[in-house]
């Protein structure tokens, strides 16, 4: 469980934690794997999330993703890449978030991903919240926290020295 003082701490950051849908990069998986290639290279992300007509999100697609997909035999063929669409090769089973998620769960969460989806109730995707934002607010959060604490101390100090 985490402490009161501390949840409210990092909720001073929650405005800058996500970065809304219409700043993330996305792809639907509708497109094809050529497009998303050269979506992913041009933006300079490893890593984007993916998004049927109604915005509702559905997965994640990386550039391995894409790579593993022109692999063959006799080394890398990306003349085929047209014939395949993002739905292909999308990782499906992946974590996300809720907009009203416990810091806790956020936490466990973010250990093992850069970034988490946002979604709201019906699934449409909201933004990501990424790994740095997370960091960010821990650091904010522990530099307080020790400001709160010096504070303390020098009035407890300043309460028991004699006068």
């Amino acid at each position: 469980m985490i402490s009161p003082t501390v949840e409210q701490l990092m909720k001073d950051h929650k405005e800058t934690m996500m970065i809304p849908g219409e700043n993330v990069a996305t792809v639907m998986k509708e497109h094809p794997l050529e497009h998303a290639l050269l979506l992913l290279s041009q933006a300079g992300y490893s890593t984007i999330p993916v998004l049927d007509r109604e915005d509702h999100f559905v997965g994640l697609l990386s550039l391995n993703d894409i790579v593993k997909k022109m692999m063959g035999i006799d080394g890398i063929d990306t003349s085929t890449l047209s014939e395949y669409s993002v739905a292909d090769v999308m990782k499906t089973d992946v974590a996300v978030m809720r907009e009203d998620a416990d810091l806790e769960d956020i936490l466990h969460l973010v250990v093992d991903s850069a970034f988490l989806p946002v979604i709201d109730k019906a699934g449409v995707f909201q933004g990501i919240v990424t790994r740095r934002e997370i960091l960010k607010a821990v650091n904010y959060t522990f530099h307080a926290l020790g400001r709160k604490s010096q504070a303390a101390t020098k009035v407890l100090l300043h309460s028991h020295s004699p006068k």
